[in-house]
């Protein structure tokens, strides 16, 4: 017995040295930890079981003959994060650059499996030169095996993708496919073909950052939803995201005594929408009031900043807080806020999280931009999302509500469980300054003083229409309430449908406006 373990400690110990030290240090000096002190950083202390050490690749094409290949080059596992149970991989860069072949593809998709199975999160930690040329077709079909098992577990558990160095090519698609991306500062990259093969095909030159870095992940593409200075920061966003996620689809999101009373009111909020309706204010101050103290998560934060959306607590319990910000855009919904929301509300649909909505949006944003890009299209899937959502769903109207918009942020018609406003709510089918413009023109055309008449004509429509009374006479509108007493009554009402239940129509799927 004695020699038997001695030849397993040695096997264990020349799985556990990876690359060796020079490949070590190389890592270290990017910034970068290493996969296995990535899952030491991750998971619970001295919680991390590692599955499949011993696995090693069958290649035996251009000089992987008898070549050892620690881990094949991806460390798979369980651990707890926070006392929970969770399943995770982390591509070895420092073993043949954490490229992927045919069996380093079979130790994720048997990790995916059980992770599934369990019903337990599942995370994967991306840091690799692609698929692995020596094995070819065997590696593509590694890929493949691998997206087909994102699918089935999408909505199922949240899966999560950290990038942690280069991410290129076919490698690209599962995180695309996950719930979540994390990125690092000038250590991620994410891109499907590299700069060299664009310079060599179109002509254009772009650094590996400004291609597929995470700042113009997380700013411009939208691909990656949060963003990290370095890697023990990204780690922490990470734990702190787990946190307001249930395991799977069949449990709630876990409950946090988070201190702050459900009646506390907030006067403050009487004044914060200013009484000129063309002045801006922060949306996200006015959420994060009436929310549990501290307890905002932004997601898609540094995309779309037009829309906010964000996990928080309402008297402990995770909401999805969807949100027009006024700040940019004037809270226009366009192309990227329509998508961006609508991915947000179906991940919360699928994980039992209630949704509050909050509404100040003039419409969608006008131009041959938005309508050659699609608005119509990508604008349908806000609808969309909303409609088949069939968690609690609450609405606040504190301020614009036009149109086409009103409707897409969660309207009474669409869904909405019950709709709230606030006295400054103005509803319409469009601003007072627009329906004066049609309604009246003949009658300002027609004045000696028509500015003065427009002007007369725009405080009467104003008074006469937008407000939420018209709404709240025709039932569109449940309550009209003291912006002090937001809180109050969202906790009130949060507790009364918690319990809802909606059958809908048998169907496979439906068929998203993609």
């Amino acid at each position: 017995m004695d020699k038997l373990l001695k030849d397993l400690q040695a096997r264990r110990e020349a799985v556990v040295a990876g690359g060796g030290p020079a490949a070590i240090q190389k890592q270290h000096e990017k910034g970068k930890y290493t996969a296995r002190e990535r899952l030491e950083r991750l998971f619970d202390p001295g919680s991390f079981v590692e599955l499949d050490m011993f696995v090693e690749h069958r290649a035996t094409e251009l000089g992987m003959a008898g070549r050892f290949v620690p881990d094949d080059a991806v460390i798979c596992g369980y651990g707890t994060m926070n006392g929970r149970t969770v399943y995770a991989f982390a591509q070895d860069f420092t073993v043949m650059g954490g490229t992927l072949g045919e069996m380093h593809a079979m130790k994720i998709a048997k990790t995916m499996d059980l992770a599934a199975s369990t019903g337990a999160p599942f995370i994967g930690i991306n840091d690799s030169g692609g698929a692995r040329i020596q094995e070819g077709v065997n590696a593509l079909n590694g890929f493949g095996s691998i997206f087909y098992r994102n699918t089935l577990s999408s909505g199922v558990i949240p899966q999560i993708s950290v990038i942690m160095g280069p991410c290129a090519g076919g490698a690209v698609y599962s995180p695309a496919l996950t719930d979540f991306v994390f990125m690092v500062n000038g250590t991620s990259q994410m891109f499907i073909t590299g700069p060299d093969v664009i310079k060599a095909v179109t002509g254009e030159e772009v650094s590996f950052e400004e291609l597929g870095g995470a700042r113009t992940h997380n700013e411009v593409s939208g691909v990656a939803h949060f963003f990290a200075e370095n890697e023990d920061q990204c780690f922490a966003q990470i734990k702190s995201l787990l946190d307001y996620l249930p395991s799977n689809n069949l449990e709630d999101p876990p409950w946090r005594d988070t201190g702050d009373p459900i009646e506390r009111t907030s006067p403050g909020l009487r004044s914060l929408v200013p009484e000129d309706p063309n002045r801006a204010y922060d949306m996200l101050a006015l959420v994060s009031e009436v929310m549990d103290a501290g307890s905002i998560f932004e997601v898609h934060a540094g995309y779309a900043r037009n829309i906010i959306t964000a996990f928080a607590r309402l008297e402990g319990r995770v909401v999805g807080v969807i949100a027009n910000q006024p700040h940019v855009l004037a809270g226009c919904l366009d192309i990227d806020a329509s998508d961006k929301a609508a991915r947000f509300i179906r991940f919360c649909d699928a994980f039992n999280i209630p949704l509050v909505t909050f509404v100040d949006t003039p419409g969608y944003l006008p131009g041959t931009a938005q309508e050659y890009g699609g608005i119509i299209r990508h604008g349908a899937k806000l609808l969309y999302a909303y409609a088949e959502a069939t968690v609690p769903k609450i609405q606040v109207i504190v301020r614009k509500a036009y149109g086409g918009a009103y409707i897409a942020m969660c309207s009474r018609s669409l869904g909405a469980d019950v709709s709230v406003a606030w006295p400054t709510a103005e509803i319409a089918v469009m601003g007072p300054e627009g329906a004066a413009n049609i309604i009246f023109r003949n009658e300002i055309n027609a004045a000696e003083d028509p500015a003065a008449v427009r002007q007369e004509k725009i405080v009467q429509y104003r008074e006469r229409f937008a407000n939420p009374y018209v709404a709240a006479s025709h039932g569109y509108v449940d309550m009209v309430i003291d912006p002090a007493d937001t809180r109050p009554t969202l906790g009130r009402l949060m507790r009364a449908i918690a319990t809802k239940r909606e059958s809908r129509p048998a169907k496979k799927h439906g068929n998203i406006p993609l």
